[in-house]
């Protein structure tokens, strides 16, 4: 009897850890969500419209180098799906004011499951390319660069994200989500070390590195059949590693990125149809892409000057920083394909090791809040009872040095604090009271800025820049997303996360024993500069005098985000408190961008015809080339199409193999007349990074001429003859 009582006692042993590790497994595959992923395209017109990022008045646009897209993810809760949020991210400099507002609007007309996403769950996420059609923008002071609002431009932003969304919404089904992180050590540098070593040894030294090196990455996966849906990471790098001087539109670093992964993950068994990766923005604001470091293009060989980032004649226009592939002169756009290349693996490698080192969401509530804040003298306290206020944003003189990304003016340079170079230019201050004269307590509130444009004060012929800001939180499981209308910096982002994870944490909004899992996505909603620390503030080079609304910028945003994290908490159907709106300035907004006229070909010729064949053969590596008679292509921006297209001949059947969303597929579009409106487009196959197989092929044009008299816009196509890679 003992010893059946003693196998009996075993069997219920074994039983109970049988059990346990059934529940474990259970356990380790996460709780479900409703989730849904989408992308759409929002390439807006890629000729004839200046870029926005640089704000330099000659990068023009051109042509196109790879289409821009806007990709949503839907989160919500199993059991009550209107806990929902809303996560898109857009190949554009940032989200903003304008945009978000006509996706609003947009997602409420479709009414049903559309009409629940709201101020309080939407976030909208630039990932800050330097390199696309501006004219979006919501305020005078971003207009400016760009000639003010385009329509055209706005619009296919904001169609192309309710598309990306109707897609999330078309795909939504049950699944799992999983976090993981690794680091991308070549991925980006400080490029503001001066003010960085401004942060207290001591917190610097808690860190490996003066950028935020690690990625996360978020994974969709669906329950019905396991298959891995999509991917959401954040990592912080700017921009702009194509240069200032590059007109071909290109979703830059990140654009690259979500390209290589998803056309990865588009040949893999284990994947659904229409995967889809974002490579969301990070704590970005000091990060730049040009990883060589910064150096003096003035023949000297030497690097710019750590303090000021100035060169030998003491200004700061010789300095630039240099991507991986810089040697190349091609408006940095090796770099840019190499600093993409980067994200990906790093992407890929986290991705693939979720099942095995990634940490499940769990909790299956879904929440958020959004509120929006205004900046002007907003008072608060610091953790230590310090009395604090914000103030009306203004412009420092060290914002029109620029960066090492893309000099500024030669008066100005950074770390400008104190009293020397332009502000003892009588010209340049002439230029700034004209303008707007700061107030006695706007100067003395702002500190340490000297202050170069008093935007915040600026209201005519309408408001130049936002005071009234976006505060949001998203949440599900035991991950927080902060977005932040701003680019934080990396010591700004790290103590902003610090502080949203300990307060979670604390309020138990994530579940008792789960430990918070905090993560920062911006320039997000509404574009409100720089964020950057009480002390790196001080120093005043370009992140700070971009910090618009003063020394406590960075603390305020912590503050109210912090201060309302129990509107996070499984349950929670209130908001925070609102009173001041933003204004929308869409219907007031000046435009100096002519439209399309009318488009004629040369005499003697037709639209499509091939004015330039390529060669009958090439070797596979070449540059293969054609030119068309050509139309304007901002009469069609073909979203969702293509301007371009390889054809290879397969079977006796012609089938296209690229389109201009591909990298080594260039559209270039010239005018030629402007009386007669008569213009010409360059395609270009550059075979040697395509890794195209042998074969015949043909480059294949697709335009829209419009009529000069009745404006009516008709497509057409051209072919080239066929040739060989051998």
């Amino acid at each position: 009897m003992r010893v059946f009582r003693a196998s009996r006692s075993l069997a219920t042993v074994v039983v109970v850890v049988v059990v346990a590790a059934m529940l474990s497994c259970v356990r380790a595959a996460g709780d479900t969500y409703l989730i849904g992923v989408g992308k759409a395209d929002i390439t807006g017109p890629v000729v004839e419209i200046p870029f926005h990022g640089y704000a330099v008045l000659s990068q023009v646009g051109t042509g196109l180098r790879q289409r821009l897209y806007a990709r949503s993810f839907i989160i919500a809760d199993a059991a009550n799906p209107a806990d929902k949020f809303l996560y898109i991210v857009v190949d554009t400099q940032a989200g903003d004011t304008a945009t978000r507002l006509g996706v609003l609007e947009g997602l409420k007309a479709l009414g049903g499951d559309y009409a629940g996403f709201t101020q309080k769950n939407v976030a909208v996420i630039g990932t800050h390319s330097h390199s696309g059609p501006g004219g979006w923008h919501n305020y005078l002071l971003h207009q400016i660069p760009v000639l003010g609002f385009n329509k055209q431009s706005y619009q296919a932003i904001v169609d192309g994200c309710i598309q990306s969304v109707k897609n999330a919404q078309a795909s939504l089904t049950k699944g799992t989500l999983t976090v993981g992180t690794g680091t991308v050590q070549d991925g980006n540098i400080n490029r503001s070390q001066w003010a960085y070593l401004a942060n207290p040894q001591a917190e610097r030294d808690s860190y490996a590195s003066s950028t935020d090196t690690t990625m996360t990455v978020l994974g969709f996966k669906r329950s019905s059949d396991g298959k891995n849906m999509g991917m959401l990471t954040w990592y912080p790098v700017h921009g702009t590693s194509a240069y200032n001087n590059n007109t071909y539109v290109t979703g830059d670093n990140k654009g690259v990125a979500a390209t290589m992964t998803e056309q990865a993950y588009a040949q893999d068994a284990n994947s659904a149809p229409g995967f889809v990766a974002a490579y969301s923005q990070a704590n970005v604001g000091d990060t730049s892409p040009r990883v060589l470091g910064q150096w003096c293009d003035d023949g000297s060989g030497q690097q710019c000057s750590l303090e000021a980032s100035t060169c030998a004649d003491g200004t700061v226009t010789n300095c630039n920083g240099r991507g991986p592939f810089f040697e190349k002169g091609d408006q940095g756009l090796s770099s840019c394909y190499e600093i993409g290349r980067r994200q990906h693996v790093a992407a890929k490698s986290i991705f693939d090791s979720l099942a095995t080192n990634g940490t499940p969401l769990v909790g299956t509530s879904v929440n958020s809040f959004h509120f929006f804040n205004d900046m002007r003298y907003f008072q608060f306290q610091l953790p230590n009872g310090t009395a604090v206020q914000t103030c009306p944003a203004a412009l420092g003189y060290s914002f029109a040095a620029g960066t090492s990304d893309g000099p500024g003016v030669s008066d100005f340079k950074q770390g400008d604090a104190g009293l020397p170079n332009a502000q003892n230019n009588v010209f340049w201050q002439a230029v700034s009271n004209v303008i707007q004269t700061p107030s006695a307590q706007q100067v003395a509130c702002q500190g340490a800025k000297p202050i170069l444009l008093d935007v915040g004060e600026m209201m005519a012929p309408y408001p130049w820049i936002p005071n009234i800001v976006d505060v949001q939180l998203l949440r599900v499981g035991q991950l927080v997303m902060i977005v932040s209308p701003g680019e934080a910096t990396t010591m700004t982002g790290r103590r902003w996360k610090a502080a949203v994870h300990d307060a979670a944490k604390t309020s138990g909004v994530t579940g008792t024993g789960v430990e918070p899992i905090v993560v920062l996505g911006g320039p997000a909603n509404s574009y409100s500069g720089y964020i950057v620390t009480p002390e790196e503030y001080e120093v005043q080079r370009y992140e700070g005098a971009s910090t618009m609304y003063g020394k406590w910028t960075g603390p305020a945003y912590m503050n109210l985000t912090v201060s309302n994290i129990n509107y996070l908490a499984a349950g929670n159907t209130g908001s925070p408190s609102q009173t001041l709106l933003p204004p929308d300035n869409r219907g007031v907004s000046l435009s100096f961008i002519a439209g399309v006229v009318y488009d004629n070909p040369a005499l003697g010729k037709s639209f499509g015809q091939v004015l330039t064949q390529p060669a009958g053969s090439y070797a596979r590596g070449a540059t293969v080339k054609a030119v068309f008679q050509g139309a304007n292509p901002r009469n069609n921006l073909r979203l969702g199409g293509t301007f371009a297209a390889v054809d290879q001949l397969v079977n006796g059947q012609w089938t296209q193999v690229r389109s201009d969303a591909d990298w080594f597929l260039t559209y270039t579009w010239t005018r030629v007349d402007g009386l007669l409106g008569s213009s010409t487009v360059s395609l270009a196959w550059e075979t040697a990074g395509d890794g195209a197989p042998a074969g015949t092929y043909r480059l294949h044009y697709y335009g829209d001429s419009k009529t000069p008299i009745t404006g009516s816009i008709k497509a057409f196509e051209g072919v080239s003859s066929s040739f060989t890679l051998v």
